[in-house]
């Protein structure tokens, strides 16, 4: 934890929310002061820690979260204002015969694309100048060609410091129209290359597997250390690595045709995310209106802005809500990508570079997510209620998910705000499924109203009664593992409908939530239930059966929607095989 943050918890002494110096506590009274206080009690020491010292900075108060934004528009300026790092690196072009031996200048380096549907273009181009290490010698370094393919290259120079600029500023002006010194206002020209914003920050890509790093760590600055066996079990430790596997995340970018050689794990900035989500807003309006004379041309610049890898094919044109909502998905997964890279970006340095003791990488990253995990075990009823929901609620004969593991969830902060609908009696479990990518994000920040519009039912937090719904929308690893989330959710007074309405951004007056009613639904007199902090939660058991409420409907399978962020709380993660 931060110094600050140490010295703002240490502050917070007296009044109603005074609790006694909880980094003295052993783990057994951390979990009785949280309960004590209504906060979760499930996690590592250090999770427990965080979780009352987090508590007694804001006051003991229940802290008022902002709503996500409802638009594309809304979303591109929220990544706006994320702030950037300051101090950069950057990298010679490993195609470069110089790479091994020579440093960028300065900032003198850039990527640039364009695409051009209606010609069939799709490339790049790169700018750098390089200046060899331990002498004066600099070189223009360009690379150009299709996305997805190396390209061809020139290696110009060695020549002095200003003649090697000019070249490098007239190269940047010939592709783009812009100036170099002027490209902090960079304006796209039609026809001409595109300047794409990447994050590149003081630390070397890491993209060390969990041996390498604690090699890593043992040798750091010559001096002998220990890093510690994990705390976490055995199944704990192997949802970490795959939650933050640098492989799956660069796969799942693959599936979605990203060209991760532009676009490289940590590197697209929050600002080239937010200008693709303007183009996608755009294309919004453009077919709203159903007006398609621009879509050619505003698919190509999204694709400029946010490069895509389609080999030698013609990149399609974003000319329908379907396609337009697959970007815009995409861009959601590729910002909760990016979340999961700066968590350990921002790792703390350790307290203690002295320290000759160094806490696991695994334990590091399970911090970073501020998250209680508990394992379930199979042989508890909690297991065996959620084993029998699964069982009735798959399909059998497609993707047929078999559960790994279990785990209990406790997110930081997510109970004090979900307590805001204690008065909402109407609770069930129910399903959501999502990208392996975005897993970490969701249990550090967790379930967000979608920021664009498309849904059937509006802009909600969608959730299943059967988990062959939720199952569709799970993103697995090369493995076919995938995560799905079983969460708490307060219906209160439902409104009912059988026709989609996706203009929907809030319950209508009157109900606290919308269910779009299928033709089926699990057999509701098979219904269990689950006593959660003291609420009686409703859990399907049995099989889908035809409802005669949704016998006309247009929903095949029930989806229950929630437009508030802490009308929810996820209370299970499940680790799944699923089939091919």
């Amino acid at each position: 934890m931060p110094r600050a943050a140490k010295r703002k918890a240490a502050a917070t002494k007296g009044g109603d929310c005074a609790i006694p110096d909880p980094s003295k506590m052993t783990a057994a009274q951390l979990k009785q002061e949280c309960t004590k206080l209504g906060l979760g009690t499930a996690g590592t020491k250090a999770v427990l820690l965080k979780r009352l010292q987090d508590h007694a900075g804001a006051g003991g108060k229940k802290v008022k979260t902002e709503d996500a934004p409802t638009t594309a528009k809304a979303a591109a300026e929220t990544l706006k204002k994320a702030a950037s790092p300051t101090k950069k690196v950057y990298k010679v072009d490993s195609y470069c015969p110089l790479s091994g031996s020579a440093e960028v200048h300065d900032d003198y380096d850039c990527m640039l694309n364009q695409t051009n549907i209606g010609h069939n273009n799709n490339k790049y181009y790169v700018i750098q100048l390089i200046r060899t290490s331990g002498a004066s010698r600099y070189y223009v370094w360009n690379r150009w060609g299709r996305v997805g393919e190396p390209g061809q290259n020139a290696l110009k120079g060695p020549w002095d410091i200003e003649t090697a600029k000019k070249d490098f500023e007239k190269k940047f002006k010939d592709k783009t129209k812009n100036d170099w010194s002027k490209r902090g206002s960079f304006a796209p020209v039609s026809g001409k290359y595109t300047l794409l914003e990447m994050d590149t920050d003081d630390t070397e890509e890491d993209e060390q597997d969990t041996a390498e790093k604690i090699a890593r760590l043992d040798e750091l600055d010559g001096v002998v250390r220990k890093v510690l066996p994990s705390s976490l079990n055995s199944p704990t430790q192997s949802l970490m690595k795959l939650i933050f596997d640098n492989d799956m995340f660069k796969e799942q970018m693959a599936k979605m045709e990203i060209d991760v050689r532009k676009m490289p794990l940590g590197k697209l900035s929050k600002a080239q995310i937010a200008k693709g989500f303007e183009v996608l807003d755009e294309i919004e309006e453009e077919l709203k209106m159903s007006r398609t004379s621009r879509l050619t041309e505003l698919s190509s610049r999204f694709y400029t802005v946010i490069p895509h890898d389609f080999g030698r094919r013609v990149p399609p044109v974003i000319n329908d809500q379907e396609k337009l909502r697959k970007k815009m998905d995409m861009l959601l997964v590729l910002g909760d990508i990016e979340i999961a890279q700066a968590m350990q970006k921002d790792k703390d340095k350790d307290d203690g570079s002295e320290a000759t003791d160094i806490k696991h990488p695994l334990d590091v990253n399970y911090d970073l997510l501020n998250c209680g995990l508990e394992l379930v075990k199979p042989s508890s009823e909690e297991f065996k209620v959620i084993e029998k929901y699964t069982e009735a609620t798959k399909y059998s004969g497609w993707r047929d998910p078999k559960i790994l593991n279990v785990w209990k969830v406790d997110r930081g902060g997510e109970g004090d705000r979900f307590k805001e609908h204690d008065s909402l009696e109407n609770r069930k479990l129910l399903w959501h499924g999502t990208n392996v990518a975005v897993v970490a994000a969701i249990l550090k920040t967790g379930l967000r109203i979608m920021p664009h519009s498309g849904g059937r039912v509006g802009r909600g937090i969608y959730f299943a009664s059967e988990n062959s719904k939720s199952a569709a929308y799970v993103g697995c690893a090369s493995d076919n593992v995938g995560i799905m989330f079983l969460n708490e959710v307060a219906l209160g007074k439902e409104k009912r409908i059988t026709r989609d309405d996706s203009s929907l951004t809030k319950a209508p007056a009157g109900f606290d939530s919308v269910v779009a009613v299928g033709r089926r639904e699990p057999d509701p007199k098979k219904n269990t239930s689950m006593k959660l902090e003291g609420k009686t939660v409703v859990v399907p058991q049995g099989q889908p059966i035809n409802q005669k409420e949704g016998q006309s409907s247009s929903f095949s399978q029930t989806e229950y929607l929630v437009y508030k962020e802490n009308q929810c709380r996820i209370r299970y993660l499940l680790k799944m095989k699923f089939g091919s």
